[in-house]
């Protein structure tokens, strides 16, 4: 249920659904309208009537795909009909811009009739360089794909169809080549026969598997020459001249199983019965048709792959169709044919056998991975794909002569397609997994917030962290139950547990010349301060971190931690620093939330403390020290502060990438730092250092609000042990990022 909900509000939460359309020029004057639209935008289209390639050079035809669906087919949900297949189509989008920075269009065409769709999609070709099929039921789909790729001049890919396909034969080359086997000596079976078996069949066929070795069944049994019951032209092309009329009898001594059906279709004793050393594809979504587990308690020497994320070997679309559709379009194909098709499954065969370096394996939770029986598939958030299956595509595309625009140099067009992989999210998925690789305890004091139980289960779900929450045990569970929410965590209420009175005397020993009595320390731990308790967790050892103030003031949360657990040996001052998140960069700034005024000796503090940071987090820094002054340009108290601050950094922590005074522009902007040459920083700096709390804090939030930056933290630096501070107002998701950042740091303490 909670899954449910959760699912529900990622797709209501603000804007709703998961798609807008930007502009890519500007419109701010009236200068820009006219440009824009009338009257400049008459010479685009003059210029296209005469030349209708044009079309690709003045709009965005060339990266834009339509997703067209009639929701007949929505993944394993049946005919849910043209609107309520509109959230997967607009996921499609999303996953085409995310993986290959391609702009998508959902078409959801209300109709069943096949030459409704025909006709709709051959209207749309001006506007679209390529068509995605998509969640069109069997037999109509293979019908409407035919036409199109007769009729139509740009590509059309039925996804459901040659995706799958594609993946898994790229998996099932590198599974035969490990267990020794020739492709044209085995003998597969394709539980299945709609549009994903039907693909997946003819691949293996083009790949070298023998026709006659080729057995497919469906939901009547084995398809053999001369059946009459449930079939149709496309099932005839699979007949097999065989004795087999069941799934259990082709089973028998078979080396592959493909499952494109149902859950609990494949049964141990099938897998008891296939020759040695089977490979097993079963990928029926969500639940595959027999499980690693079921299959690998039966026989040890099966090499499994699913459609799911949780196992080894994951056939997942995502692996081919934004960069199929990538290559296609970047050579202007006027198709997408079994050349290419084949390209690419050469080029993820040939991947998945390379060094996985570290940065796919800090993506999964510093997971190694090394081609062998749980790794035939790279994985889908490996960035080399799009740099292998884009460029065997476009090379495809050309030697088969469907490429309008060819590469003239492919090496400069990879680099190209590296240059268009932004940092962006995948910095915090990054440190998620980080997290996940060794989950931390990490408590909680507002325990009955809403958004804190809802964090606390997607935590606990994907393995993030250990949440300990903390509050009145009954509210808590009366909050979960309405919630719908089956969370099973630690709850600490401080009026009934065993360690209230050890923290008392722990928090009266640390602040009794402090203004604190032993009896006021008593009714602190126990009703006043759900923060000050939380705080004696960490310093006792019962929990790694802290992370609170959703539900109050900055100060309320930061004060108490700093009064028990204080700040580290030989550090004057405690500093706060932001992860700002673009869609292209990512930019830490500090202090933005702590040091009201900093001294020199503060503000090189502070780039050492957010340095360190930044490089625990996987990323080079290159700090920039801020100033209204470039480089002495003006003299004053508060620049001649500023660049003695550098002088300290640079003293202290020689290796740094470390300038300034200098402006925020000239930090930033590449053509205005190269006006400096002797400066160290060469490339614009990540890390940006501001003179005082006022300039921290006013850019921050106003990029936060107003330049679309997606802004984490308050990351505190400078901690005994690590306590974190939520802003009042997140959301979520915002809690979720903060306690992975929360348990990476204690991993790294």
């Amino acid at each position: 249920m909670s899954k449910k909900l959760g699912a529900l509000d990622y797709h209501s939460t603000g804007r709703k659904g998961k798609i807008e359309v930007i502009a890519t020029k500007p419109c701010q004057t009236a200068a820009d309208l006219s440009l824009a639209y009338s009257p400049g935008v008459a010479e685009p289209c003059l210029a296209i009537q005469e030349n209708p390639d044009d079309a690709y050079k003045y709009t965005a035809k060339g990266n834009l795909v339509a997703v067209v669906s009639n929701g007949t087919a929505v993944l394993g949900l049946g005919n849910l009909g043209a609107l309520a297949g509109k959230p997967v189509m607009e996921g499609k989008g999303v996953l085409f811009k995310r993986f290959a920075d391609i702009d998508v269009f959902d078409i959801e065409l209300n109709t069943e009739n096949p030459d409704e769709i025909i006709k709709a999609c051959q209207l749309l070709e001006p506007t679209f360089g390529g068509i995605n099929l998509e969640d069109i039921k069997a037999p109509e789909c293979f019908y409407i794909e035919e036409e199109l790729k007769k009729t139509m001049n740009i590509p059309v890919f039925h996804d459901d169809q040659h995706g799958t396909a594609i993946i898994s034969s790229a998996a099932l080359l590198n599974a035969l080549q490990l267990t020794g086997k020739k492709i044209e000596d085995i003998r597969i079976v394709v539980n299945g026969a709609g549009a994903s078996a039907n693909s997946c069949a003819k691949l293996a066929i083009a790949l070298g598997v023998k026709p006659n070795n080729m057995i497919m069944c469906d939901t009547k049994g084995v398809i053999y020459k001369g059946r009459v019951e449930g079939m149709n032209k496309y099932k005839e092309l699979f007949a097999a001249d065989t004795p087999f009329r069941t799934l259990e009898e082709a089973a028998k001594g078979a080396d592959v199983l493909f499952g494109l059906s149902a859950k609990g279709a494949f049964t141990p004793e099938m897998i008891r019965s296939m020759a040695p050393n089977p490979i097993i594809f079963a990928m029926a979504n969500p639940d595959p048709e027999i499980t690693p587990e079921e299959a690998h308690a039966v026989r040890g020497d099966v090499i499994m792959a699913t459609g799911r994320s949780d196992y080894p070997n994951q056939v997942n679309n995502v692996l081919g169709f934004p960069f199929i559709f990538r290559g296609a379009l970047d050579v202007r194909a006027t198709a997408i044919n079994e050349e290419m098709k084949l390209a690419a499954v050469h080029a993820l065969a040939k991947l998945a056998q390379e060094e996985v370096p570290d940065s796919v394996s800090k993506a999964y939770g510093n997971e190694k991975f090394s081609f062998g029986v749980n790794y035939i598939i790279p994985k889908p958030f490996d960035p080399r794909v799009l740099l292998h299956v884009a460029p065997a595509i476009a090379q495809a595309a050309m030697d088969t002569g469907v490429a309008r625009q060819p590469i003239e140099d492919m090496a400069k067009y990879i680099e190209q397609l590296e240059s268009s992989q932004g940092r962006s999210k995948e910095v915090m998925r990054m440190i998620i997994n980080k997290a996940k690789s060794d989950p931390k305890k990490v408590v909680f004091p507002e325990g009955d917030n809403e958004k804190i139980l809802r964090a606390a289960q997607i935590l606990v779900e994907e393995g993030i962290a250990q949440p300990v929450l903390v509050g009145d045990k009954k509210k808590i569970q009366q909050k979960m139950d309405d919630l719908n929410l089956d969370l099973d965590v630690p709850i600490v209420d401080p009026t009934e547990s065993e360690h209230t009175e050890e923290y008392a005397h722990e928090l009266y020993r640390r602040r009794q010349r402090k203004g604190l009595t032993l009896t006021e320390c008593q009714r602190i731990m126990r009703r006043k301060s759900r923060v000050q308790f939380s705080t004696m967790m960490v310093a006792q050892g019962h929990a790694d971190t802290l992370l609170g103030g959703i539900d109050t003031h900055y100060p309320e949360t930061i004060r108490p931690a700093l009064q028990v657990l204080g700040k580290q040996a030989g550090l004057s001052s405690v500093h706060g620093l932001y992860m700002m998140v673009f869609k292209k960069e990512v930019y830490f700034l500090a202090d933005t939330t702590v040091t009201i005024d900093p001294t020199a000796e503060e503000l090189a503090e502070t780039a050492i403390l957010a340095a360190e940071k930044v490089a625990m987090l996987g990323i080079e820094p290159r700090i920039a020290m801020l100033s209204f002054s470039n480089f002495g340009s003006v003299d004053h108290p508060q620049t001649r502060k500023v660049k003695r601050a550098v002088e300290l950094v640079k003293e202290r922590a020689p290796s740094l990438i470390v300038e300034g005074e200098m402006q925020a522009d000239t930090a930033v902007v590449p053509e205005l730092l190269d006006g400096f040459t002797f400066s160290k920083l060469k490339t614009p700096a990540n890390v940006l250092i501001f003179p005082d709390l006022n300039s921290g804090n006013i850019c921050y939030k106003l990029l936060r609000r107003l330049g679309g930056a997606e802004a984490i933290g308050p990351i505190l630096m400078g901690m005994n042990k690590p306590v974190h501070v939520l802003q009042r107002g997140d959301d979520v998701n915002d809690v979720v990022n903060m306690a992975a950042i929360a348990v990476v740091d204690v991993q790294n303490a």
